[in-house]
């Protein structure tokens, strides 16, 4: 659940589906273009996100807290490193849908492709594989522990098993 909701504001990223498949009609859909960073990137959509994870978890207090921590982590990194392909730095219309009078937003964007995103993403990915590796828990098991158990495995078997005595004779 914690997971889903930091990628859950960008829901309003699937418009770029309806925006490259209608760009050459007479009347092309901007969805992607008017809509994303709009629609889910948002206190409105915060909302959704955690009234959604207070109404499905068992642990209600601490699955709304995290899942309003991810949501905006999401939003965090948006605004440090989410400059659009064209150059434009996307602001965040954080008030939305109550008000559209405050954006936020940081003149020092980098690229979504720089390299301050590609380090993070390395540093994030060998956390993930280590924990894996350690603990047997992976952000596969969102999809299925079946595909968890694969994943945990061939780390194992690539690295070693974390469990066995690495003392014992």
């Amino acid at each position: 659940m914690v997971a889903i909701a930091g990628v859950a504001a960008d829901l309003d990223g699937l418009g770029a589906i309806a925006e490259v498949a209608t760009q050459n009609s007479e009347t092309p859909l901007l969805w992607f273009s008017e809509y994303h960073h709009v629609l889910g990137h948002n206190l409105g959509a915060a909302l959704v996100v955690m009234g959604l994870a207070l109404l499905i978890s068992r642990r209600k207090l601490l699955a709304v807290l995290l899942t309003g921590v991810s949501f905006h982590l999401h939003l965090l990194g948006d605004i440090l490193g989410g400059r659009g392909p064209d150059g434009y730095d996307w602001p965040i219309p954080y008030l939305l849908p109550f008000s559209d009078s405050w954006q936020l937003a940081w003149s020092g964007q980098w690229a979504l492709n720089a390299w301050p995103n590609f380090a993070i993403t390395g540093v994030l990915l060998t956390f993930a594989f280590y924990f894996a590796w350690k603990h047997a828990i992976s952000p596969l098991e969102i999809i299925s522990d079946s595909a968890n158990t694969v994943f945990v495995n061939t780390l194992r078997n690539r690295f070693g098993n974390p469990e066995r005595d690495l003392f014992a004779s």
